[in-house]
């Protein structure tokens, strides 16, 4: 039996989810939940200096802002190699 044909509903259509959940996708969604995992154990207050002003902060406040603008450069380089 071919991958297509698993994929079929009884009445011979396709399925509405078919192909939703991919390797890539599944590994994508692993990684971000050990991501934020990591990010919300780490709640101590650090020092941080931010150019000139030293800030004090939770420590996950710092790695989330980091994880976020490391995602925002990633969709932005990738989004700029379609075009």
């Amino acid at each position: 039996m071919s991958p297509k044909e698993t994929t079929r509903t009884p009445d011979g259509g396709r399925s509405r989810f078919a192909g939703t959940l991919t390797p890539g996708r599944i590994g994508m969604i692993l990684l971000a939940a050990i991501t934020l995992v990591f990010i919300f154990e780490n709640t101590r207050e650090v020092r941080i200096r931010l150019l000139i002003p030293e800030v004090t902060m939770p420590l996950y406040l710092a790695l989330l802002a980091a994880a976020l603008l490391g995602a925002a450069c990633g969709y932005y380089a990738a989004a700029r190699r379609r075009k």
